[in-house]
């Protein structure tokens, strides 16, 4: 098997493509021969060695392919079932040994390229829009970077869920992408001052929540883009890691709450992560939820994909594929 691994963490050119032994499928384990393979921002925190890892290791956590082996113990898929993931180590690679009790069955009407490109941004809007924060008909959100892979897709369940939502985006042509992607309101933040923008368009009460995938550059103004009681859900820091925050700024600022959700909390058993995949797919295949691919690499070129994800280049998913 062909794999991507790092050897010490920094920048893209870090990222090396080498020849390993297939292994074997322990209990509770299946091998998968990987079709598609998602690429997240989480990679790129990972890579850099901003979350710690022990050296070397193969990176990416998304993939989708097809079951070519099982080991002792697995009830949940056998040999010839196509399945996803979004939680599994070791993604950027030709094959893959994961839990079983991770993956998730692909339905008919679903390619293995599309498993792979919504599962984890899927299940990370899902949770963010129904559980984090429960949107409900009459709420108002803020999604940053609401052409994004998550944001895209946060907008349309957000829609679905009867809120009004509010995106940012850095272009014209982001802006269009939001738009498609349900946002009622786009906020270019390069050339608008985005705090004013959401409360005049709120007609200065502030929303309910503001989803935040960029960190550090859009921190302070999504606590000032809240309404009272407000929730400022910190996905991500594309930007940057948010420095220290003196917790009196959520009094002063109308009793606001704060939180650094992560996928894993909210897919703690089985039957949550397959509640969640099956919404998310079921959405998919009904044309509810509909997908951009922004851009597609091969494995060996996955430092571009990197550079394309950090740079803020991208509009959509990117992928690999082996």
């Amino acid at each position: 098997m062909k794999a991507i691994r790092v050897h010490e963490t920094g920048g893209p050119e870090v990222m090396r493509l080498e020849e390993l032994p297939t292994p074997n499928p322990g209990q509770g384990q299946a091998l998968v021969k990987v079709e598609a393979i998602g690429v997240n921002f989480v990679d790129i925190y990972n890579r850099s060695g901003l979350y710690k890892n022990p050296l070397p290791f193969t990176p990416g956590s998304e993939g989708a392919g097809t079951v070519e082996g099982v080991g002792p113990g697995v009830t949940e898929v056998k040999v010839g079932d196509r399945v996803g993931w979004a939680q599994v180590g070791g993604s950027y690679a030709t094959h893959v040994v994961a839990p079983a009790q991770k993956l998730i069955l692909i339905p008919e009407g679903v390619n293995s390229r599309d498993a792979a490109a919504v599962l984890l941004q899927g299940l990370t809007a899902h949770y963010l829009a129904t559980s984090t924060y429960p949107l409900k008909t009459g709420d108002s959100c803020l999604v940053h970077a609401a052409a994004g892979g998550v944001g895209r897709l946060l907008c349309q369940i957000a829609k679905q869920r009867g809120a009004r939502v509010i995106g940012t985006a850095g272009s014209p042509e982001k802006a269009a992408i939001a738009r498609d992607g349900g946002a009622d309101e786009v906020i270019l933040y390069r050339e608008q001052d985005f705090v004013a923008e959401v409360r005049r368009l709120t007609g200065g009460a502030g929303v309910q929540v503001v989803y935040d995938m960029v960190g550090k550059d859009t921190f302070d103004g999504s606590l000032s883009s809240l309404a009272r009681r407000g929730c400022l859900v910190l996905v991500g820091q594309a930007s940057g890691p948010v420095p220290p925050l003196d917790p009196r700024v959520l009094n002063t600022k109308g009793s606001l709450y704060l939180t650094r959700p992560s996928l894993g909390d909210y897919t703690v058993t089985r039957e949550e992560l397959l509640a969640r995949a099956n919404d998310v797919l079921t959405w998919l295949s009904e044309g509810k939820l509909r997908l951009r691919v922004d851009r597609t690499y091969p494995l060996a070129e996955a430092a571009e994909a990197h550079r394309a994800l950090e740079g803020r280049q991208t509009a959509g998913k990117v992928q690999l594929m082996p």
